[in-house]
């Protein structure tokens, strides 16, 4: 069913206009690319300091309040961005392990924010300026390799490894959402 409906993106005349134009799909990829660096790069320095590598005589509060509103704006570019480019090439993306992998990863990280934010972040006044407590150090370790696992899992998205149209082991294939139906007899 899923499959379907991404078969019908992928036909619908602006998921085929922006894949095949010569510079829509390098901008807005070029505009994802921008707006991960924005994001991710805030968001490492808030991490690494709620590990204690950087910045230790900076409050985590003073961190937050300055760091936030960029990595809020490169979330949401990041985003959208990315919508566009699923967009462009729907029924590849969703049959590629590493997007697969990515969504997951991202879901993770989404949590680990959330509860952050939920969690120890709502005591912070109590620990400020001294080391942050051990669940803050895990968030923000947690954070960091996530951050890392998501960079290169949407990276790998651009690799068509594990094409339904290719004969593929049966644990890939299952985890690639493809179906018998989906191999090309004539790529075996």
């Amino acid at each position: 069913m899923v499959h379907a409906a991404m078969a019908w993106l992928a036909d619908t005349r602006w998921s085929i206009a922006l894949h095949e134009s010569q510079y829509a799909y390098a901008i807005v990829e070029s505009i994802h690319v921008w707006a991960l660096c924005l994001f991710v790069g805030f968001a490492v320095l808030l991490d690494l300091r709620l590990v204690g590598a950087i910045f230790r005589d900076v409050p985590v509060s003073q961190m937050v309040r300055r760091l936030l509103p960029w990595t809020k704006v490169g979330f949401v570019v990041m985003v959208v961005s990315g919508v566009v480019l699923y967009y462009a090439i729907p029924l590849r993306t969703y049959h590629n392990v590493f997007f697969r992998l990515k969504a997951v990863l991202l879901i993770l990280a989404g949590l680990n924010v959330f509860l952050f934010h939920r969690g120890i972040y709502l005591s912070v006044a109590r620990w400020d300026l001294d080391p942050p407590p051990r669940p803050a150090k895990v968030a923000g370790l947690c954070s960091l390799v996530l951050w890392a696992a998501i960079v290169v899992s949407g990276r790998m998205i651009a690799y068509n490894w594990f094409d339904c149209a290719k004969p593929q082991s049966a644990g890939i294939s299952l985890m690639a959402g493809c179906t018998p139906d989906m191999i090309d007899p004539y790529s075996q």
